[in-house]
């Protein structure tokens, strides 16, 4: 055997190839990712850093806006407080026939000094008049008149707490403030309260436009601490008579600007006129190197005004000359400034009534430290993605150079061999020779090469064979093979299917597929599609009927198995066969016409049950009827107590039995067949979801819990009369209440079947055992509790098999003792249906009101006012509207929110929307209470119109022509 040639030893050559080829590349591309890694990564903080200014500026800018309009809401306020007090104390001066009570004339005192003054009280006002003013000058009269303004000054300190103390001070000295003090102590005997800024900042001269200002802070002589005043003067004529005002204290404001929102953890400061810092947070004292002042002697101040130092002044700090520069160059602007050695971004604007400016304060730092710790973050993770490919790399080399050494002594000519010994093999040729290596592996390969030569070839042979076979009999008993590819959502089916039911092509797409389905069929098959693909079940089976090219159905039966499913688990794609099972189906519904004509026998005994049922109720109605007159005329008499009981006990007694006859009168208009049915297509979650609600009370009332478990795609349908299943259903639920164990749990819900849906209803109580399962549907079978206290006929579940065989559908429990029971219905599944046809044959009817009210007045009112527009139906509770929505869907609906319960009328409200079948339904609804949420809600959920009571019914009649365009009506006067 020839040696091969080659210009470099296979070690070197190996070595060669792997590095030019492999690890060059490798590491270049790696570098250059982690070079782009870091560009990016730098890049993006820049971006960052930029938008989350930019974003700062506007959020900033918008905030302060929003905030000042806060402040300003309050600040009117309070002013409207001040005119209001404004107004009292100009018509208590007036009024002079007021004659105040012994309580108010006994409290005032006159001091040695000359000083006429009242005892402080906690329920009036405080009054000081200063000796500035003779005791034979002072106008005592006005006093006792001004008190007339005391309830007002309480009302205005209760309703608003940024109020300290509310007041009128006149122009002789006289000071009458709330809440009361000691004035006595705390005034000096000559005291001139028109010497201080709350008097005469509202004077002809500080303010000649009479309208309310607002005062610099000051340390107030009340001895309320540092505080600021709205006040207003009163004037008769042109006199200045004197001067109302509200005291609000710096920790208030501070409280109320601390309160506001300010995003990335700053804080706002509120400057005064003349650039006077009026309110600072705490969290801004050590930016502005200040304390705030909060509190203060007032040794001096009772007897000369004392403002807030000049070190709260933005114009006398050389520090804040850029920040004071920037804030008068406009209004809602934002700078960047130093304070306290950090870059801080400030937001103003100017409060429009009193000039002050608001200004919102954030630290950069705060804006951007998410994003640096991130690209910190980022940047760290680049290093040592750098230093771990630096070892891997250097590793990798060491191990591939003695990989290389080793291989290139091992593998040259015996792999060659092999290599030609498989070309041989694919190539079809199964005759090989041999190949001797001194390597036992490569030796040992050459054998297999061979062994898997024979065994191809003589596997070639059985496949062949077996694929006749199986063409025979795929041919034979199958329509076709089909697979489905769910990432490509099409199915691949085979020539003789697509000839027999004229598809274009052998792969087409699941859409073209679903044409040639039955409408009735097509969504429950794509409920069953999704549910099988999430789920790891493997085996995939349905029944459904499929048109073929002359256009008639014919029923398939389609079983497959998952062939491959992807990382997530869902079956990507699936293969199966198809299967004609109409014969099949044609034999079960010639057994099921067998079955009816079989029962038909009974109808006799059917007919003697119906005649002697209603032969019954006249009986039965004169004892019920006497035994509640009976009751009715003892239940006020306790010496015929006894009487009323056994009264009760025939009411009872005589409800039991005619219960009893109605479900035989039903039983029997069944099995005569004289019971007409509406077939149509039945939604799903609304019917479930009305169900539980119908029985909720009841299961509360036993302490019972009533779960609906429905899937996330609700809209499924079934083809049955929408009436019968409610009552199969609550038969049902109401067996599960009845018979569950305590504080029990019923659930209700639907399963997709492969030729149908299910629907049913389980219960945790003691289950039932074969033998009473067996039992279970023979008429009057109550399996033992004939004598227990749970009330019953043993018919209910008679009636529901029936109502299900009339339906088409099959009726059935599972149980178990012990572990509670199942009782399900299976009914055919429908398409949705076409509700544009039944509103336009409603439309040609005479129009139908449905008026839903607990007062029986107001149903008769309404009957009253409508009657010659239309067909009024009244009902009492949303159970009774239901119901009768079910039967018959009215032209409009009259709807009052006030029913029994406080939210019961916006539950059927929601009902009513979330209904298919009730789509454009016009509403109006009506309340006692004006309350605008929830009217916005009864609009949201489709209400055309809200009312309130008493209703105007003039309006009530428009808008019932409007809604239903009623034109050809003549309205009543």
């Amino acid at each position: 055997m020839s040696s091969r040639v080659s210009p470099y030893p296979l070690r070197q050559w190996i070595w060669r190839a792997f590095v030019q080829s492999s690890l060059i590349p490798l590491v270049l591309v790696e570098c250059v990712l982690i070079a782009v890694y870091m560009l990016s990564n730098s890049a993006i903080r820049e971006a960052q850093v930029g938008y989350l200014r930019d974003s700062a500026l506007s959020q900033l800018s918008t905030s302060v806006d929003r905030e000042r309009q806060v402040i300003e809401s309050r600040l009117r306020g309070v002013q409207v407080q001040v005119e209001l007090l404004r107004d009292a104390a100009q018509q208590a001066l007036l009024d002079k026939d007021f004659k105040p009570d012994e309580v108010e004339r006994n409290r005032y005192r006159t001091s040695p000094e000359g000083i006429y003054y009242s005892e402080p009280d906690l329920g009036r006002a405080s009054s000081f008049y200063s000796n500035l003013t003779p005791l034979q000058q002072q106008d005592h009269d006005k006093v006792l008149r001004l008190s007339q303004i005391d309830p007002l000054l309480r009302s205005i300190h209760a309703a608003n707490s940024t109020v300290a103390a509310a007041y009128f001070n006149t122009w002789d000295s006289y000071n009458r403030i709330y809440p009361s003090i000691d004035s006595l102590a705390v005034y000096p005997r000559d005291f001139d309260m028109t010497k201080f800024s709350f008097y005469y900042k509202a004077d002809a001269a500080h303010n000649p436009e009479r309208k309310t200002v607002w005062t610099d802070i000051y340390l107030d002589p009340a001895g309320q601490g540092w505080v600021m005043s709205a006040i207003a003067p009163v004037y008769r004529g042109d006199f200045l008579e004197g001067v109302v005002g509200l005291d609000v204290t710096v920790s208030e404001l501070i409280q109320e600007i601390s309160d506001l929102i300010v995003p990335w953890e700053g804080y706002s400061v509120l400057v005064g006129p003349g650039n006077i810092i009026m309110a600072l947070p705490k969290a801004g004292e050590q930016d502005f190197g200040l304390a705030e002042l909060t509190e203060a002697s007032y040794s001096g101040a009772v007897s000369a005004e004392v403002l807030k130092p000049k070190r709260f002044s933005l114009a006398g700090r050389e520090d804040m000359q850029p920040l004071l520069a920037a804030i008068t160059q406009g209004n809602g602007a934002v700078t960047e400034t130093n304070l306290n050695g950090r870059k801080q971004l400030v937001a103003w604007s100017e409060v429009k009534q009193t000039g002050w400016k608001l200004l919102l304060v954030v630290d950069e730092v705060n804006i951007f430290r998410e994003a640096n710790r991130i690209a910190s973050h980022y940047l760290s993770i680049g290093y040592l993605m750098i230093v771990g490919l630096l070892l891997f790399y250097l590793l990798f080399f060491g191990w591939m150079w003695l990989r290389s050494k080793r291989l290139s002594a091992l593998l040259l000519t015996p792999i060659d061999s092999i290599v030609g010994m498989l070309r041989q093999l694919g190539s079809g040729q199964y005759e090989l020779q041999a190949v001797r290596s001194e390597i036992h592996e490569l030796e040992s390969i050459s054998t297999a090469v061979l062994q898997t030569a024979e065994q191809l070839q003589a596997s070639e042979l059985k496949r062949q064979e077996a694929q006749g076979i199986l063409q025979l009999v795929l041919e034979s008993t199958t329509e076709s093979l089909w697979e489905v590819d769910h990432h490509l959502l099409t199915i691949r089916i085979s020539e003789r299917f697509r000839t027999r039911f004229g598809l274009p092509e052998n792969v087409i797409s699941f859409t073209d597929f679903n044409q040639r389905m039955h409408p009735n069929d097509v969504e429950r098959i794509r409920h069953l599609r999704e549910q099988f693909s999430h789920s790891d079940q493997e085996r995939f089976e349905a029944e459904y009927r499929y048109a073929d090219a002359a256009g008639n159905y014919v029923w398939l039966l389609s079983r497959g198995k998952v062939l491959q499913r992807d990382d997530d688990g869902y079956a990507v794609r699936i293969a199966g066969t198809h299967v004609d099972i109409t014969r099949l189906k044609l034999a079960q519904e010639e057994l099921r016409s067998a079955t009816l004509e079989a029962q038909s026998a009974s109808q006799a005994k059917s007919r003697f049950l119906s005649s002697m049922s209603h032969e019954l109720r006249t009986p039965l109605n004169a004892i019920q009827g006497f035994a509640q007159l009976i009751e009715l005329e003892t239940q006020d008499k306790n010496d015929r107590q006894q009487e009323a009981d056994y009264a009760q006990e025939i009411v009872n007694a005589s409800r039991h039995l005619t219960s009893l006859v109605d479900d035989i009168l039903d039983l029997s208009s069944i099995e005569s067949r004289t019971q007409q049915l509406h077939m149509e297509s039945v939604e799903l979650s609304g019917l479930l979801h009305g169900c539980a609600e119908l029985l909720l009370p009841e299961a509360q009332r036993r302490e019972l819990n009533i779960d609906v478990e429905i899937g996330k795609d609700v809209s499924l349908y079934v083809h049955a009369d929408a009436r019968r299943v409610r009552q199969v259903l609550l038969n049902f639920l109401s067996n599960a209440i009845k018979y569950n164990s305590p504080k029990g749990t019923v659930k209700l819900g639907y399963e997709l079947r492969s030729d149908s849906v299910r629907l049913w209803v389980s219960d945790n109580g003691d289950g039932l055992s074969e033998e009473q399962i067996r039992q279970l549907f023979e008429p009057f079978q109550r399996l033992g509790r004939e004598s227990s206290n749970i009330p019953g006929t043993g018919i209910g579940l008679v009636l529901c098999r029936e109502l299900a065989n009339l339906m088409g559908g099959e009726i059935g429990v599972d149980s178990e003792e012990g572990k509670g029971s199942c009782f399900w219905i299976d009914l055919q599944s429908a398409g949705q249906p076409d509700l544009t046809h039944q509103h336009s044959l409603l439309a040609l009817q005479t129009p139908t009101v449905l008026c839903v009210d607990s007062s029986l007045v107001s149903l008769e009112l309404a009957t009253e006012v409508l009657q010659d527009l239309a067909d009024v139906r009244g009902v009492n509770t949303a159970q009774q509207a239901l119901a009768a929505l079910d039967e018959e869907v009215p032209s409009l609906l009259l709807l009052d929110l006030d029913l029994p319960t406080a939210t019961e009328g916006l539950v059927l409200l929601r009902q009513i929307h979330g209904n298919p079948a009730l789509t454009g339904l016009p509403v109006i609804v009506i309340s006692a209470k004006s309350d605008e949420r929830v009217f916005a809600e009864a609009r949201g959920l489709g209400a055309q119109a809200c009312m309130t009571k008493p209703i105007a019914l003039k309006t009530l009649r428009r808008l019932l022509l409007s809604s239903l365009d009623v034109t050809s009506q003549v309205a009543r006067p």
